[in-house]
């Protein structure tokens, strides 16, 4: 994959924020009705995999680019540090239970990819151990797709500068305070070790299932091609309702 810090995290010039803005909801509008179908087809289950650093916009994704989902279809689930629980069994053990079924839509907010980028990041796993997760991850994920599970996932792509902003935010707007963690900006000043990490990912995914990047500086823009790629995606099912 092209590397990571030469895709811009901005929109084209040439795009307009109210003409995208328009085209969103009516892309949210064919989404309802392709999820309606999905559900009642029965055929398939889809995975939405969000990635991406501190503040980047995962939350905000989920909140504004699936509003128009029915709810009785789909699911969200955050992956955070794993538990004593978690930790006592392999790194995808806690993932499984959180597996879409068919017709159901499931939302990880990070997954089973913080296993890699944390690890190497704070040097946890030696090059060996962490190219054996890799590969786990890409037969787990072939395994999903050949048991019709389509995999989409997506890496919200922000700045430095912006990912900077987004954090100090936090720390001024009250509506963001609780959100504000001050691991974060320890984490961020790694922001060159977690790029380095995320491109390994990328360039160590299987190509049968890549990693789409996503702009996401501005988020009227990241919602739209995170909805647009998934609207797509389903379209490309050709589903029929049962007789």
């Amino acid at each position: 994959m092209k590397n990571i810090n030469d895709i811009s995290t901005n929109a084209p010039d040439d795009f307009e924020k109210s003409e995208i803005k328009n085209h969103l909801s009516k892309l949210q509008e064919k989404l309802f009705a392709l999820q309606n179908l999905f559900y009642a087809e029965a055929k398939h289950s889809l995975l939405i995999i969000l990635q991406g650093m501190d503040s980047s916009g995962k939350d905000s994704t989920i909140r504004h680019a699936f509003h128009g989902i029915n709810p009785q279809g789909c699911r969200v689930k955050s992956f955070k540090t794993p538990t004593e629980e978690e930790k006592s069994h392999d790194f995808l053990w806690r993932i499984y239970a959180h597996l879409p079924e068919k017709r159901k839509i499931q939302i990880f907010n990070r997954s089973h990819y913080e296993d890699i980028l944390y690890p190497v990041v704070h040097d946890l796993l030696n090059k060996k151990e962490i190219h054996e997760r890799q590969q786990a991850i890409n037969n787990f994920e072939e395994h999903l797709q050949n048991s019709d599970t389509i995999i989409l996932k997506f890496y919200l792509h922000i700045s430095q500068k912006e990912q900077a902003e987004r954090l100090q935010e936090r720390l001024c707007n009250p509506e963001k305070k609780w959100k504000y963690n001050p691991a974060d900006k320890k984490e961020a000043k790694q922001w060159d070790d977690y790029m380095v990490a995320y491109q390994n990912v990328f360039d160590g995914c299987h190509e049968s299932n890549p990693w789409i990047i996503v702009p996401a500086d501005q988020k009227w823009y990241r919602n739209y091609l995170v909805v647009k790629m998934i609207v797509e995606t389903l379209e490309g099912l050709n589903m029929e309702y049962p007789q």
